[in-house]
């Protein structure tokens, strides 16, 4: 049953034009028992152009209208009493009203010849002024006739209506989906670079210090077994720390997998930072760590920003500094941000990393940095400082947690 509904609605000409040949059969037998000899001619020519009408009134409904008019006065005009036939009419006054793509003015028209229509019929061929016939009864009739008209036309403009509605709401849905999807392109996007950034912070700080810390160990392997023996068990607690933290951000992207113990690492905020620092100065970089302020729960975006800016740059106090460089990191409570301070008095970086966002593939440390203050809404400051070494300032806006 479906296939023949979809066939039907594929073939919207055929399905009229069985309609037309089925009013002209049936119109014709009428014209061949009641009309006589040019009477029968002229019926037979309205009736071929009503059934016209029928079968073409969905390709071309405002010349199927404008001709169905013409047949109407036609047959006024030369007397050719009302036939089957005339059902035509209420059709193609229901096409023209319900089409979303028929001009307005094409359906207003269909209106005013549902309205004068019957009352010019009525006066042509049933007069009020007969012998006889009052003139209440001409009355009723003409409304009689008035009302099956109307109501196809007011039938039709609804279905205008109704299919107008239905196409507004499947653009809405497709304009819909077409945001939704892009939306989930952009979240991947920036998922991605997200991850991205968590990467380099990890796999930057990490290996430097793991390869600072295996430099010293070569240099001092004869001469005190001791230490080397220390810088050894730094590198693998940093090893093992930077596997963590690639586990929890590749677990991210393998959808329900857990890893081993069953919970993700959590990501590193302004408390770690101590063991960060402490981190850095057993990596042989000394660094003054002080906070001022009241301490105070911070959004779990603002801590992680802040814990990565801090990391990032004493990686790159570690690359860049030279020797005998001494770090200092501040970090201020206020009453609406977190500002982070941290330099060094090292030779500092090459102006391409921090003025150009680096070159041949450098300097993407602080193009993360900046990044992820953008984020935030905060602001940051990345250069030499006065007195030699390099600066990296920070302000995180934030709000009291509730």
């Amino acid at each position: 049953m479906q296939r023949l509904y979809d066939f039907l609605r594929r073939h919207p000409t055929g399905v009229d034009s069985f309609w037309a040949i089925l009013l002209l059969g049936f119109n014709s037998l009428w014209i061949m028992s009641d009309l006589y000899s040019w009477e029968q001619l002229l019926g037979a020519a309205v009736t071929i152009g009503l059934s016209l009408v029928i079968a073409l009134r969905r390709k071309f409904p405002v010349t199927m209208l404008l001709l169905a008019t013409a047949i109407g006065i036609g047959q006024l005009a030369l007397f050719i009493v009302p036939n089957p036939g005339d059902l035509a009419m209420f059709v193609i006054a229901y096409t023209v009203a319900s089409g979303p793509t028929i001009p307005r003015w094409a359906s207003r028209f269909a209106l005013v010849g549902t309205l004068v229509g019957p009352a010019l019929v009525t006066w042509r061929f049933n007069p009020p002024d007969t012998p006889g016939r009052p003139m209440w009864e001409a009355v009723i009739f003409t409304g009689l006739i008035t009302v099956p008209f109307v109501l196809a036309w007011v039938l039709g403009d609804s279905m205008r209506t109704r299919r107008a509605y239905w196409a507004q709401l499947e653009e809405k849905a497709a304009r819909l989906e077409k945001e939704r999807e892009a939306q989930s392109r952009i979240a991947v996007a920036a998922e991605r670079a997200r991850i991205a950034r968590e990467l380099h912070d990890v796999v930057a700080h990490n290996v430097s210090v793991m390869v600072v810390q295996a430099d010293g160990a070569a240099y001092v392997l004869d001469a005190a077994p001791e230490q080397t023996r220390q810088a050894l068990e730094t590198i693998s607690g940093t090893g093992r720390q930077a596997l963590a933290e690639m586990r929890r951000l590749l677990g991210v992207l393998r959808t329900g997998e857990q890893p081993e113990g069953g919970e993700y690492v959590p990501q590193p905020g302004v408390e770690q930072l101590t063991e960060l620092v402490d981190q850095v100065r057993g990596a042989g970089l000394p660094v003054d760590f002080r906070v001022a302020g009241e301490p105070r729960p911070l959004p779990s975006s603002i801590e992680l920003t802040a814990y990565r800016i801090v990391q990032e740059a004493l990686t790159n106090t570690r690359k860049h500094g030279g020797p005998d460089v001494h770090a200092t990191v501040r970090l201020a409570y206020r009453d609406d941000d977190l500002d982070l301070l941290v330099e060094d008095d090292g030779r500092g970086a090459q102006h391409e990393l921090y003025e150009e966002g680096g070159a041949d593939g450098l300097g993407h440390g602080l193009i993360g940095m900046r990044e992820r203050i953008g984020m935030v809404g905060g602001s940051l400051t990345a250069g030499p400082r006065p007195g030699g070494g390099f600066r990296v300032s920070a302000v995180l806006p934030f709000k009291p947690a509730q």
